[in-house]
This record gives structure tokens, C-alpha cells and sequence, in this order.
């Protein structure tokens, strides 16, 4: 069977998952489709141990087919993050400006060294020889919050402003960050060459600040293309050139597209919108890209539960994969808390932040994808042929899986209560300036 028809099963089978889930469940949708796939590949393994069905080889075939890193990283995230750049109010980002570049890429790196040193060490406790520089791969490829988990997810909770404005415009540029901090340890891990501070400084230069100005002059291109038409179609027909075409010549010419998709998408959706699109693709530019958004996302949570069958487990891997949640957590507690000390010195916030965007740091199928670039023979454990690239990806998977099952199906609470908290404040605030108003009149009366 084709790639091509692989797909076109897989989208039935998410829509078919969504549809039930909307009928019957009620659970958030990308929730339902990764369970639902979860439960779809256990049925696949149990039923091919106990000899019923033969399927077991035949559905990894077919998951193996489709290349999951290709379809991720050089084909669907560019769509994800321009849809998600789209939907950004840059009003509200720029109130949180300093926070979401200190969250972005000072919590990025900090967890990423956290994760990396406490990988070591647990491994050195239990005996498991992996070098620090595989740790500290590990910490970056599984520190970025996953925009595609967390706009899916966390985005339609109704959090706070500030705090919504936090986690969505941290996990669209951290997302960026990190794979230009995951592409510079990867070329210290596995480059044969030896590579001098400066060139490692050049690479993350040219991937970061490349992609933020290839993204700004793509932006800008597509701003007067559009500008210069009033056809409804065309006018959208021009925004899925940001996406595929600019997408693809970034990645060619050597610059994050992950960061040039989502600086394009925020100038088109807060400029372009406004003065460049006529009245009719104005109303019906998010309803479009709503839909493309909910479309991939559907084929991509469900390829994250079916992406189990690729796996052979071994009793190590379970270990760190059962290891490996706490200490994400622990390090994504770790770098929240560090910006916010200096976040708590300008500004007040609610006392539900550190929490909330530490529960709500969802990892998707973006670590996946990039924990599969991890060349395979690299041997950790050679008499049981565990190599870097295995232990790599139980952990990876089962931080993303507890962290979509898990975390995002009981966040809601914690936000509940955090604007809880904003309405009580809200209230007092303007109770006190009423009873200023109030004697501020009585005080002229006099």
C-alpha cells in the first residue's frame, strides 16, 4: 500500500476516533484520537502474542512506511505553526514580550541541562553507560513545549490572559529554539569533525536569527502579494504558499522554518488581516486555517499512539521511561521557577503560573520526530542491543504520551481556579476604586 493511501486510511480512522469521542466521550479531541490509537495499537500487539491475528508485523510495516520524522518535521509543522502564528494576538504578546524570550530560551536551556545532568546521574545509578553529551540531546529534544500539543489543548481551556499569552507564545518560539539548540548538540554528538565554540555559535545563529528574518521578509512578501488582489480564493489560496514553499526554501537554504513559520504567521495575522485581506477572506481566514489545523492534527496525534508498534521494549527501557517523566517535570518546574524570580520583581502574577505552565508544558509529536533523527548502532548495552537511539525514543515516548493523556485531560481544574483567582481580583480591584471614587465625591461635597 502507498504512502499516499496509508494517510488516507490513518485521516479516516482519526476523524472516525473524533467523531465517536464528539458523539459518546467528549473528551478534548487530540486526547481522544492519541487514546484512541493507544488502545488500537495494544489490541494489534496483544492480539499478535496470543496468535489471533497476524497483524502486529504487517501495521508496523505500514507506520514504518510512512517515515514520521519526514512527515513531521520537513512536511506537516510547517502548516501547524504558521496556523498557529495566525492565531496569535500580538496585542497581548507584546504586554508579555520579555517573558515569553525568557520562557522561550532562558527555561529551554536551563531545562535542557537539568534534564541532561540528571539523565547522567540516574543513569550512572542504575548502571546504564550513556555519555553526558546523549543526556544533555535527550534534555533538548524533550525541553521545548510542543505547539501543536499545546494549542491544541491548553489554548481552548480559557486560561487567564497573561498566563494563556505565556504558554502559547513560549511553546511557538521555544519550539524553534530548541531545534536549533537540539541541530548544535546533535552536530557535537554525532559530527566527526572537531568543532571550535565558534562554530557551534555560527550554527545556532544562523538557524535562530536566519529563521526570524527569512520569516519577517516572508511575511512581508506574502503581506504585498495579497495586498495586490481582492479575489476571496486567491487571497487564501496565497497563505498555503507560506507553509509549503517557505517552508521548504528555508529548510533548503539553512534556517529554522519552525521560527520563520511562526513570525510570518503572526504578521499576516495581525497585518495582513487587517489591511491587506478583503472583508470576505478576513471572516473566513481562521475558520480555514481552523480546519487545516484540526485535519493534520488529527493524522498526527494519531501516528503519536500507533508510533508504539515500532518499539521493542527491554526491562532498561522501562525503567527510564518510568524515570523519565519525574525528571521532566522536575526540570520543567525548575526552569519556570528560575524566570519567574525575576519575572516576580516588575510585575504580579497569579499565584497559579508556575503551576499551570508547569503542568501545561505538553511535549508532542515534534520530540518524537526529532528523537527518530538519532542515527541507530550506537551501542549503550550491546549484549542486549539497547544502542542510544532505543533508549532515546521509550523515553521520549513516554514523556509525550503521559504529558497528552495525563496532563492535558486534567489541567482544566487548575485553570478553573486560576480564574477563579483573576475574577476575585478582579472584583476587589474594582471594588477599591470604587470606594475611592466614592470618597473622592464626598470630599467635593464638603
Amino acid at each position: 500500500m502507498s504512502v499516499y493511501y496509508t494517510l488516507c486510511f490513518l485521516s479516516a480512522a482519526a476523524m472516525m476516533i473524533a467523531f465517536i469521542n464528539h458523539k459518546i466521550g467528549r473528551m478534548q479531541t487530540t486526547i481522544a484520537i492519541t487514546a484512541g490509537a493507544l488502545i488500537l495499537s495494544l489490541g494489534i500487539v496483544i492480539a499478535g502474542q496470543q496468535g489471533w491475528f497476524q497483524l502486529n508485523q504487517v501495521a508496523k510495516q505500514t507506520i514504518e512506511s510512512i517515515n514520521f520524522n519526514e512527515f513531521l518535521l520537513n512536511g506537516v509543522l510547517g502548516f501547524l505553526l504558521f496556523a498557529g502564528g495566525l492565531g496569535i494576538r500580538l496585542p497581548n504578546m507584546a504586554d508579555q514580550k520579555w517573558e515569553i524570550t525568557l520562557l522561550a530560551l532562558g527555561a529551554t536551556i536551563i531545562s535542557t541541562v537539568v534534564i541532561g545532568l540528571g539523565l547522567f546521574g540516574i543513569c550512572w545509578l542504575i548502571g546504564i553507560p550513556l555519555n553526558l553529551i546523549y543526556c544533555l540531546l535527550f534534555g533538548a529534544l524533550i525541553s521545548p513545549t510542543d505547539p501543536i500539543a499545546v494549542l491544541a489543548i491548553v489554548k481552548k481551556m480559557n486560561a487567564p490572559k497573561r498566563i494563556s499569552s505565556q504558554i502559547e507564545g513560549e511553546s511557538l518560539f521555544n519550539d524553534g529554539f530548541g531545534l536549533v539548540i537540539f541541530v548544535t548538540l546533535y552536530t557535537l554528538a554525532f559530527s566527526s569533525e572537531s568543532l571550535t565554540v565558534m562554530h557551534v555559535a555560527g550554527i545556532f545563529l544562523q538557524e535562530a536569527i536566519g529563521g526570524i528574518v527569512f520569516g519577517f521578509l516572508l511575511g512581508l512578501i506574502f503581506h504585498y502579494l495579497i495586498s495586490a488582489t481582492d479575489d476571496h480564493s486567491m487571497e487564501l489560496l496565497l497563505t498555503i504558499g507560506v507553509p509549503t514553499a517557505g517552508y521548504a526554501l528555508a529548510n533548503t537554504i539553512g534556517v529554522s522554518g519552525p521560527l520563520a513559520m511562526v513570525v510570518s504567521g503572526i504578521m499576516i495575522g495581525n497585518w495582513t488581516r487587517y489591511v491587506g485581506f478583503s472583508k470576505e477572506s478576513e471572516q473566513h481566514l481562521d475558520h480555514f486555517w481552523e480546519l487545516v489545523d484540526e485535519f493534520l492534527n488529527g493524522v498526527l496525534f494519531l501516528l503519536i499512539g500507533l508510533t508504539m508498534l515500532l518499539f521493542t521494549f527491554h526491562a532498561e527501557d522501562w525503567i527510564l521511561m518510568f524515570l523519565a517523566i519525574p525528571l521532566v517535570l522536575a526540570a520543567r518546574w525548575i526552569s519556570v521557577r528560575a524566570t519567574y524570580v525575576g519575572f516576580n520583581r516588575f510585575r504580579s502574577y497569579n499565584p497559579l503560573s508556575v503551576p499551570i505552565l508547569t503542568w501545561g508544558g505538553l511535549r508532542g509529536g515534534l520530540a518524537l520526530a526529532m528523537a527518530m533523527t538519532i542515527p541507530a548502532g550506537i551501542m549503550v548495552i550491546p549484549d542486549k542491543h539497547i544502542d542510544v537511539r532505543e533508549i532515546m525514543l521509550v523515553m521520549t515516548y513516554s514523556v509525550v504520551v503521559f504529558s497528552i493523556l495525563v496532563q492535558g485531560s486534567t489541567i482544566t481544574p487548575m485553570i478553573r481556579k486560576a480564574n477563579a483567582i483573576e475574577a476575585e481580583r478582579e472584583a476587589a480591584l474594582a471594588e477599591a476604586q470604587a470606594n475611592a471614587q466614592t470618597a473622592g465625591e464626598g470630599k467635593a461635597s464638603e
